[in-house]
């Protein structure tokens, strides 16, 4: 049997697994089965911490719902965070993902503040399918035209800027969105609001997920996105379905600071023999 921890970060709910002293490799077929909401657990991203090289103090390996291995996810970042700095009684700790490195350390009042570094903004960066000019380009999909931006946080974004998030078709534009052939590895995709210089509204479709409560890398790339268009400053709260995060593009080198609460739910343990892993 092997333990497990069930947490979340404002909805965005993730199992854990902690091999950092025993190396776990799960197969795509066992992530899909622990994330499944009636056959596992249930999840919206498995999350297996490993030991870290160098001057990491762990690494996060991230698989979505659709058992797909992600570069990096920022709401699981504060969860592993909280987890280290707790074992640890530090308050500052680093995290390797394929995304890139994370700079995590205590906020005060449970919140956790993660250095996500700074956005990549080139075509060929995200990746797009052709040269664009990434901060304001139309995007045809059906026959329908919309103004858009993308952006990587470790990961790929195209942000659309809405009259009413709540009503946006997320459920219906989002995952056409996601394998558009724009995309080669397709993307996550945000509907967002301006609901002033400093506050944004946001819902997300996910890669390889679909409607999510909240995503940080969603969240970090609707704040730049927003600054670049001039719709926002450096420091915005970005409204979530499942909460508030908040995002500060740091003035000296662009780095995209996200602050956020965390939360761990259960422990249990699973047969992953049994899930074929």
């Amino acid at each position: 049997m092997t333990h497990f921890r069930k947490m979340h970060g404002l909805g965005n709910d993730f199992v854990v697994f902690d091999a950092r002293k025993q190396g776990l490799a799960l197969s795509d077929a066992a992530a899909r089965l622990i994330a499944d909401r009636r056959l596992g657990v249930g999840c919206d991203q498995v999350i297996v911490i490993a030991k870290g090289g160098g001057n990491f103090d762990a690494e996060m390996i991230i698989r979505n719902a659709d058992g797909g291995a992600v570069e990096s996810c920022g709401n699981a970042a504060r969860c592993v965070a909280k987890l280290l700095m707790q074992e640890s009684g530090r308050t500052s700790v680093r995290i390797d993902t394929v995304g890139g490195a994370l700079e995590c350390s205590s906020a005060g009042d449970g919140l956790v503040s993660v250095d996500m570094g700074a956005p990549k903004l080139l075509w060929h960066e995200i990746p797009l399918a052709k040269a664009t000019d990434t901060n304001m380009f139309q995007l045809n999909v059906d026959g329908e035209n919309h103004v858009a931006s993308a952006l990587s946080v470790g990961n790929p974004h195209l942000v659309l800027f809405v009259d009413d998030a709540e009503r946006a078709p997320v459920a219906t534009l989002g995952p056409r969105i996601e394998s558009h052939p724009m995309f080669p590895e397709r993307t996550n995709v945000e509907f967002v609001s301006i609901e002033g210089r400093d506050r944004l509204r946001m819902r997300v479709w996910e890669r390889g997920v679909g409607i999510t409560m909240a995503c940080g890398t969603g969240a970090c790339a609707t704040a730049v996105a927003s600054f670049r268009r001039a719709l926002s400053g450096r420091k915005v709260e970005i409204v979530l379905d499942g909460g508030t995060l908040a995002i500060e593009l740091r003035e000296r080198d662009d780095h995209i600071l996200m602050t956020g609460p965390t939360s761990e739910v259960f422990c249990g343990e699973l047969d992953l023999e049994a899930l074929g892993r």
